[in-house]
């Protein structure tokens, strides 16, 4: 994938996560919705710094308000755009070095960790839709087929 593709990949994180962020507004935010909303925005952010060889700086498992979550879904939008758009072809092809929340190091592709990014805040969207659901709300729907169809993303 180029460096296009990501971008629209995380166009359509971003709207999940604030159509997510919505859903909960809408039928009441539980603990358990926001903790799992807090830990992708966290995970998003300090798998850029990693990118970026910043330290970390939030917690993975960070407690949130409702709107501590709206202002970090717009801000780790931000700034995933913004490295997205810095990137060229052979950064995203390239590799870093980093250590996990546990302090142990690591090597790996961008690539990968982009796709990781993705796929893990999917995951956790997922879990949030099954527990509203079990809860009697209503989730977000967040299919990525949806948000183009539907023009969100381009």
């Amino acid at each position: 994938m180029n460096a296009r593709d990501y971008l629209r990949q995380f166009a359509y994180d971003e709207w999940a996560n604030a159509q997510v962020l919505e859903a909960m507004r809408s039928a009441g935010a539980d603990e358990r919705s926001l903790t799992l909303l807090s830990h992708i925005l966290s995970a998003e952010r300090l798998w850029l710094e990693r990118l970026q060889q910043q330290p970390q700086g939030a917690p993975v498992w960070p407690k949130r308000s409702l709107e501590d979550c709206a202002s970090e879904v717009r801000e780790v939008g931000r700034l995933w755009r913004e490295y997205l758009a810095q990137s060229t072809g052979s950064d995203l092809g390239g590799v870093v070095s980093y250590k996990n929340s546990k302090g142990e190091p690591f090597t790996g592709a961008v690539a990968d960790i982009l796709s990781h990014v993705i796929l893990h805040s999917a995951y956790h969207r997922g879990q949030i839709a099954s527990h509203m659901r079990n809860s009697g709300k209503t989730p977000a729907y967040t299919d990525f087929i949806h948000a183009v169809r539907q023009g969100f993303v381009k």
